[in-house]
């Protein structure tokens, strides 16, 4: 998922100012709230919730391994 730095708010400027929040989400479709500056919460249009689909396992199985076979090097490294 791409995230616009427009649409990441401060955990305490969401508890000061939720209605910028709602008016992220109005513009963007979302938005991630930091907290430790780490995204922690995502806030979405009720209406796109049920466009997000979790990847199957075979869905996984192929990125799992493309990544493996980009990253063979490094993996090699590691297992040292």
């Amino acid at each position: 998922m791409k995230v616009d730095t427009n649409t990441m708010v401060s955990i305490s400027e969401a508890n000061r100012n939720f209605s910028k929040i709602t008016r992220l989400v109005d513009k963007y479709g979302s938005a991630v709230i930091l907290k430790n500056n780490s995204p922690r919460y995502l806030v979405l249009d009720f209406n796109q919730a049920g466009n997000m689909a979790a990847a199957t396992d075979s869905d996984v199985f192929v990125m799992s391994e493309k990544l493996i076979s980009q990253n063979a090097a490094a993996y090699e490294e590691l297992a040292k």
